[in-house]
């Protein structure tokens, strides 16, 4: 099969034919059909990010495709259903500590580094290995509508963040990191799954507005300034009530001030769910007065991607009508252009915007 091969950090993507995934117990073969290409991907292959990733590697977070072969142990999956390639696979043999590994992307830790030596290949290839649970089931499409599709998995990370929250129908969010990618994203599932309001802060005024034009009324966007007690005053007095949790998705680059300022923006017994990247390549970490977070009852929560079952709810929320996959701004590129896909897609990213390679 052909596939996009990372050999080395800083070098090009190497377009070779490599043997086909053989087929083990506890595993499928999927043919795929789209696969997204993150923003950052460019920073991940020059060794930029410092991700713990063993080369030469089939890179790629995620994909849509078709079953191709199952296992034995496959009782529901057929050949020729259509499956979101879930890229979160977990070590089977310790149910409350599973190892994590992001297929295709970066390990944690030593059993996830042990891991990866298997399920090393990502989505950038023609087929793919997985795990029989990660191709979760996700209903007939369009073949056309795959790379459509694709916007699951930047949806399912906030989604993940906003389970572990425990967000209910009715409450009022606050997105730290709106303007950003998966900060975009966790406004519109907020708003699929119910929430009255969402706050958006954030310093990119025409990607606020565009928040205000896609959402309406139910979204409040901030101007950032700069000045931690302004703007977390600022977030307080937009709000149309006391805002019942807050979920940071900023990236590394951020000063830990701007969190900060959003996050002690939650109401007393309000909750805080931590999953950007910011003090991952060094700086200060995120002091948070300790006498502020025991008077005020309040709950933070550390999340790193999503439970294995918010796949099948997300695709209920689009089966539903109630998030809308059109808002997504998609552009593909076969897999012989993989390395114009990735710079595409750093040049591209953003809030409802996708790049994507269709082998």
């Amino acid at each position: 099969m052909k596939a996009a091969i990372l050999n080395a950090f800083g070098q090009p993507l190497a377009i070779s034919r490599i043997a086909d995934p053989e087929l083990g117990t506890g595993e499928v073969i999927v043919d795929v059909a789209a696969a997204p290409v993150l923003s950052y991907a460019n920073e991940v292959f020059s060794g930029e990010r410092r991700y713990p990733v063993q080369l030469p590697l089939v890179p790629g977070c995620g994909a849509i495709g078709r079953l191709r072969a199952s296992g034995p142990d496959a009782t529901h999956l057929q050949p020729g259903d259509w499956v979101f390639c879930d890229p979160t696979v977990r070590s089977r043999d310790d149910a409350s500590m599973p190892d994590i590994l992001l297929q295709g992307w970066s390990a944690r830790g030593e059993g996830g580094t042990r891991l990866q030596q298997y399920y090393r290949d990502g989505p950038f290839a023609e087929r793919m290995r997985v795990p029989t649970e990660n191709a979760v089931r996700i209903g007939d499409i369009d073949p056309d509508e795959a790379a459509r599709w694709c916007a699951l998995n930047t949806m399912l990370v906030p989604y993940g963040g906003l389970l572990a929250g425990s967000l209910q129908a009715g409450e009022t969010l606050l997105v730290s990191g709106a303007t950003g990618n998966f900060g975009s994203a966790a406004v519109a599932v907020a708003l699929a799954m119910g929430a009255r309001c969402v706050i958006a802060p954030g310093r990119n005024a025409a990607a606020l507005d565009d928040l205000k034009r896609r959402f309406g009324e139910r979204v409040r966007t901030v101007k950032l300034t700069g000045n931690e007690d302004e703007d977390r005053e600022r977030m307080r007095q937009t709000a149309p009530a006391p805002i019942d949790c807050v979920i940071d998705l900023l990236p590394p680059s951020v000063s830990t001030t701007v969190v900060r300022a959003a996050v002690m923006a939650v109401r007393p017994y309000g909750r805080i769910v931590l999953m950007g990247g910011v003090g991952m390549l060094g700086g200060a970490g995120l002091e948070l007065p300790y006498p502020w977070l025991m008077r005020n009852d309040i709950t933070v929560r550390g999340k790193w991607m999503y439970p294995r079952e918010a796949v099948t709810r997300m695709a209920g929320l689009v089966r539903a009508g109630l998030l809308d996959l059109t808002q997504v701004e998609v552009t593909t590129f076969a897999l012989d252009d993989a390395n114009e896909a990735v710079t595409h897609a750093a040049a591209n990213g953003g809030p409802f915007k996708m790049t994507v390679i269709k082998p």
